[in-house]
């Protein structure tokens, strides 16, 4: 469950029907502008560790646009079904019980008044993305602060563009040498497009991009195995009705999680190659409320 980002595909989707239906008299939810849903995550092949990866866990997701306020974010509870392999330990086999990532954005133009827009910049935003993983204790816990500013980007179509640049301050993480440290920064981009109408509900393509650099920890790091920079990029089709979602996911990862491909390791259990370079898959059926 290592760092496993930007699950947003399915929700926002739906976000797209709930807007549609809201001056019809559409179904009814908790709240009118923080949509949330709880969801069924069943991944393959992810490459956030030296290990590849499946689980199958619960989630709960989050998003709003209000005024001055934007915000993402999503709980996981890991291995919460019990179906993840020998590698991926959760909530109830003494691994992590929560993983946590949120990404508030504070808008400078609403709180100051003042409208900074030009060209096809519409906005713009102290931009924050706070990565938590409770692990069991302070060897297998992950606490990480991204913070820099955003923009929305004006793409004069119906695809709506997001960007986000931050430093990155790093407490745990999960025992590595650039632990309680400034170490790099990242570049986030997250995208949007109505693609049509399917089977009754709103199909969408959503993509989000992370480009990792600049970070210390392969210096820090005897040997090879770990590196400087690292990408995680995400292609959704997510299928929105007006309670339920359905999404289907390809990530295709570069040194996922800063782990050096095709580096040589042992663990003690024995020797295998790092293989964080590559394509990992999700499948996602959610519930809005």
């Amino acid at each position: 469950m290592k760092k496993k980002l930007l699950m947003a595909g399915a929700l926002l989707a739906a976000s797209y029907s709930l807007t549609s239906q809201a001056e019809t008299n559409g179904p009814e939810y908790l709240s009118d502008w923080w949509h949330q849903s709880v969801n069924v995550v069943g991944s393959n092949h992810t490459r956030f560790g030296p290990h590849l990866n499946n689980d199958v866990y619960l989630e709960y997701e989050a998003f709003a646009h209000k005024d001055w306020f934007d915000f993402y974010g999503y709980i996981d509870i890991p291995n919460f079904f019990g179906a993840a392999n020998s590698y991926q330990q959760g909530i109830w086999d003494k691994g992590s019980p929560l993983f946590m990532e949120i990404e508030p954005r504070f808008s400078i133009d609403k709180l100051t008044g003042t409208d900074l827009s030009f060209g096809p910049f519409k906005e713009w935003y102290f931009a924050n993305n706070y990565v938590y993983d409770m692990g069991h204790n302070s060897d297998n816990r992950q606490n990480t602060w991204y913070m820099g500013l955003g923009t929305d980007i004006d793409t004069h179509t119906k695809m709506s563009l997001a960007l986000n640049i931050y430093a990155k301050y790093q407490w745990e993480n999960y025992g590595a040498a650039n632990e309680n440290s400034w170490d790099g920064y990242r570049f986030k981009v997250k995208y949007f497009l109505p693609l049509t109408t399917l089977w009754g509900g709103n199909l969408s393509y959503i993509g989000f991009t992370n480009f990792d650099w600049g970070s210390d920890l392969a210096d820090k790091t005897p040997g090879s195995f770990r590196s400087s920079n690292s990408i995680a990029s995400s292609h959704i089709l997510a299928l929105g009705y007006d309670h339920w979602h359905y999404s289907v996911v390809a990530r295709y990862f570069h040194n996922g999680g800063q782990w050096a491909d095709g580096a040589n390791l042992n663990f003690g259990d024995g020797p295998f190659e790092v293989k964080s370079t590559g394509w990992g898959y999700y499948l996602v059926v959610g519930y809005n409320f």
